[in-house]
Parts: structure tokens; sequence; C-alpha cells
């Protein structure tokens, strides 16, 4: 009865979405299935595909009764899906991107019709592999989110040894695995239902628009095997962990990381922020999980810090998961977007109050991780009126005696309120 209610006042609201929130942050009726098939149902009309999977992927894992709803609503909208990259293979790359004023870069209209475009330089590309059956290998692939330790699977003429899950998100299983049983020929598989290559072309991008000197932080594809029903993307795997594990790590023992590891953290993302918006590209998902840890072999020099020149070069972080992926060079010149990522605390200001946005979903991702390496906290911020007119956006918590405190809340200052066309450039003089 609580569920129906809700929905009746879902059909007067022209805001569904709080409705949800609100419903799914007081627990009401969660452990009812048509919440999550209902939610989703309207996700995926938004063209969040990704939240729409998650919502799915929690009522099952929650086993909302009846549990065989979700799984079969789910299991539907994954044919949806693959419908719609196989459409994309199939059609001719002639139809023009329906561009308004604003779009949404991660609609599932969006994504339809920029797959399209890219699918004949895809198919030229070294490493893919397409094909219109579904994956027929003898290990079945779903059967690893279970047990995968050791199960050997065939991709290609290639056997690869699973060792075990190094990670998943709403549409993907990563694996660590070792090449044709060989522990020193050591790869991840992203395992992604539905098949989904945009991953693979925005690695090409990268290997095409970013010197040799940077790449290293921006993780590397070598092959991608796409299907019917699923992509596998065979990608370098970095054994050190990620940026979420280190700071984790500082709070399972009641601190936070060191301020000059901060400092130093910072400096890099930086880096990788002032490269990749400098030769159009947004990351979209710009948070510690997706920021692997690199580590040197050789021994440091302070010579080659300001260069990262050395064993500087090999030290730092990498940045990975592309699925949201911006290519920037695919819109018009000074383009805008819309849309929301909903990713619980890496919202930018541009999202929260509905006003378009560009590279800012990476720098205030960026914003975000720097407070977590400070504070173990996500970040909240103010609103304040500007000596100059308009306004600048501050973070509400406070910074220790000890630490530089002027220089972070300069620096959070400028990130949250500089404009896009200045953000990184300004951020990094800092």
């Amino acid at each position: 009865m609580r569920l129906m209610l809700h929905h009746q006042l879902m059909d007067f609201s022209e805001d569904f979405e709080s409705v949800f929130q609100k419903m799914w942050e007081s627990k009401i009726c969660v452990g009812n299935s048509l919440l999550y098939v209902w939610y989703a149902s309207f996700l995926e009309s938004k063209g969040k595909l990704c939240d729409a999977t998650m919502v799915y992927q929690m009522g099952i894992l929650r086993n909302a009764k009846p549990v065989e709803w979700v799984k079969k609503a789910h299991a539907l909208f994954l044919e949806r899906m693959s419908e719609l990259v196989s459409s994309a293979q199939t059609s001719g790359n002639d139809e023009s991107i329906p561009f308004g004023i604003l779009i949404n870069p991660w609609s599932s209209s969006t994504m339809k019709v920029l797959l399209k475009k890219i699918n004949h330089q895809l198919m030229k590309y070294d490493g893919y592999w397409c094909t219109t059956n579904a994956y027929s290998g003898k290990v079945v692939l779903s059967s690893l989110k279970n047990s995968s330790r050791n199960k050997t699977i065939e991709i290609g003429c290639t056997k690869y040894q699973i060792i075990g899950c190094a990670g998943q998100g709403g549409f993907a299983q990563v694996y660590k695995a070792y090449v044709s049983c060989n522990p020193d020929d050591v790869v991840a598989l992203k395992i992604q239902k539905p098949a989904f290559p945009w991953e693979f072309y925005m690695h090409h991008q990268l290997d095409q628009r970013i010197s040799d000197k940077e790449r290293s932080s921006f993780g590397l594809a070598h092959r991608m095997h796409l299907y019917s029903d699923c992509s596998i993307l065979v990608c370098d795997y970095l054994a050190n962990g990620t940026l979420q594990d280190a700071i984790n790590s500082f709070a399972v023992i009641g601190k936070s990381m060191e301020e000059v590891l901060c400092i130093y953290y910072t400096i890099e993302m930086l880096y990788m922020l002032e490269t990749l918006h400098g030769v159009g590209i947004i990351h979209g998902d710009f948070k510690p999980d997706n920021l692997l840890i690199r580590y040197a072999r050789n021994h440091f020099t302070t010579d080659g810090f300001c260069d990262r020149s050395g064993p500087w070069h090999d030290q730092g972080l990498c940045l990975v998961d592309w699925g949201r992926g911006i290519d920037m060079h695919l819109f018009p010149d000074n383009m805008e977007f819309k849309g929301d990522c909903w990713t619980s605390g890496f919202r930018c200001v541009e999202m929260q109050e509905n006003r378009p946005w560009t590279f800012q979903v990476d720098t205030y991702g960026l914003c975000v991780v720097v407070h977590l390496m400070l504070h173990n906290s996500y970040m909240e911020n103010e609103k304040k009126l500007s000596p100059e007119g308009g306004y600048i956006y501050q973070p509400k918590s406070s910074f220790k005696r000890y630490w530089n405190a002027e220089l972070w809340r300069i620096y959070l200052q400028n990130c949250l309120t500089v404009a896009p066309a200045l953000m990184t450039r300004s951020c990094c003089r800092i």
C-alpha cells in the first residue's frame, strides 16, 4: 500500500526523481521488487543507463520480492542495450548528432548516434575484434562472479587463467588474469554486459592525442573483443590498489593522509586533467576508485621531481575506467552539456544547480578526492556572495591549524568557482 501511494504521488509530481530518492533514503519498500523496476525504468527513460543497471542489480542483491520480476526486467533491459550497440555496428555513420543548445552526453540517444558515428573508425583499430555471435567459450562468463579463481577462458585465440576479481561496477566486472597461464604476463579483463565498445574508442583517442611521456597515467587497453551479448576489454593490470584504498588505510586507524602526500597526489591529478582537457577529452567519472596507484622500481632523486623524469615518470597515479569518457572532438566547438552523473558525492555544482557544464565534472571530482584525502569525508559546499559580484563556492570543512590552510582554501575555491576555460591552468599555477 505504501508503495502504491508513493507511485501515485509520482504521477502528480514533476520531479519523479526526488520522490524515488526520498523513498530510497528512507528505506521505504526496499524489499519490494516494484520499487527497483519502476526506478530503473525511469532512469532508463532519462538515458541514465549506468544508474538503471545499478538499481536492477541492487534489487537482485537485496532479493526484493518477487525477485523474479527484477531479474526478468533486468534481462529485458540488457537485451535493449545489446540492440542499441548492434544497431550502431550495422548502421551507417552518416546520421548527424541531434544537438540542441545542450545535450546529455551519456543519454542512450546520444550514445547511439555517437557509436554509429565512430563505428567505421573502430573497425580499423588494431586489437578490435567484432562478431555478431554471442560468446561461446566453454566457461560461462556469468559463472565467474561466484567462483572465478583458476578458471581458464578462451578469448579469440588466447587463453586466460583467471586469478581473481579485481573490481566491479554497475555494468562490468574486472578480473586479474594470466595470459596463456604465464604468471609473468598479467592483464586485467573487463567483462561488460551489454557489449560496449565506447571505452576502447576512448583508449584509442588517448593513444593518438597524449604524448608517450604522459600516456602511462591514463591506462592502456590492448584488445577489445565485442560479442552480441558482451564485450571483453584486455587492459594493463596494476597491482598496487586504488587511491581509495590508500585513503581507507588511513581512515581505519583514525587518521587522514599526511598533507605532503596529499599535495603530491593533488599535483599528479592536476597534471592529469591539464593533459586530458588540453586534448579535448573529459573523463566523466573522476573519483578515487578510478585512480590506480603506480610505484616506480628505481630509487628517487630530487632532480627529477619537477619535470617528472627518471623514476618519477613511473610513480604516481593512473586514471582508468573510460566508460563515461567524453570526446569533445565529436561535438561542435564550445559545446556545453546537461545531464547528471548521479554519482553520490561527485555531482558538480553545475549539476546540483541544473546549469550547463563541461570540464567541471572532472575538476569537481578532483576537489572531492582532495577533500577525502584531507578529511576522510565527502565535500559539502557553501555558496557565498563574492566582493567582486557573483558567487564563490567553498567547502564547509575547516582546515587544521598546522596545514597550509591558505593554499587549500584558494585552490579549492578556484577549482569550484573559476570558469572551465581557465580552470585547470589556474589551479596548476597555484
